[in-house]
């Protein structure tokens, strides 16, 4: 399947890189001048109230890579409702107005099941990505709005994998180590 905008990029379990072991990111811009994604599955103690003033909501943040992790990004199942979004397709979009987001943040119009927020992202310099793909350092498959956001955190490396069934099934159960198996 060829890399693009709202595909995932699952590590494959031979990866060797410790800010991508076990990662599934989700590509959010793919182009000549390079790649931009945010990893749904690394977690934080941090809360948005944690790094933000004036906003009444304790959702989660999300490590969305290794760079400028003094950033904050978010993805969302908002649509229209958030101007400025960026469709990637399957009912997932990218930023928008933040101060509507605040917005119906203080109000209790979104919850954790609507939007995920990032500190920091994945990048990749031109041809970087596509030269990482040809080593097969990355599988790469579909995904929606019901999968991001419903599915915990923890489980979605395994979860994306047994979803793609066949060879990737096996993969979902290969162990982190195997010189402990």
């Amino acid at each position: 399947m060829p890399v693009g905008k709202g595909k995932l990029l699952i590590a494959e379990p031979f990866l060797g890189d410790p800010n991508f072991e076990r990662s599934v990111v989700l590509l959010c811009e793919h182009n000549a001048q390079g790649s931009f994604g945010l990893v749904l599955n690394q977690t934080t103690n941090l809360k948005l109230d944690d790094v933000l003033e004036n906003i009444y909501g304790d959702l989660p943040l999300f490590l969305g890579g290794p760079v400028e992790q003094n950033t904050l990004h978010f993805i969302h199942r908002l649509g229209d409702e958030i101007e400025g979004a960026v469709s990637l397709g399957g009912g997932i979009y990218w930023s928008g107005d933040f101060e509507s987001v605040k917005t119906l943040i203080n109000i209790g119009k979104i919850t954790e099941k609507d939007i995920r927020l990032f500190v920091g992202y994945s990048g990749w310099s031109a041809g970087q990505l596509d030269d990482e793909m040809k080593r097969d350092s990355w599988i790469v498959t579909e995904t929606n709005a019901h999968f991001i956001f419903d599915t915990p955190a923890d489980q979605f490396w395994r979860s994306v994998l047994k979803n793609m069934g066949g060879e990737y099934k096996v993969l979902s159960n290969y162990p982190t180590d195997p010189r402990l198996n």
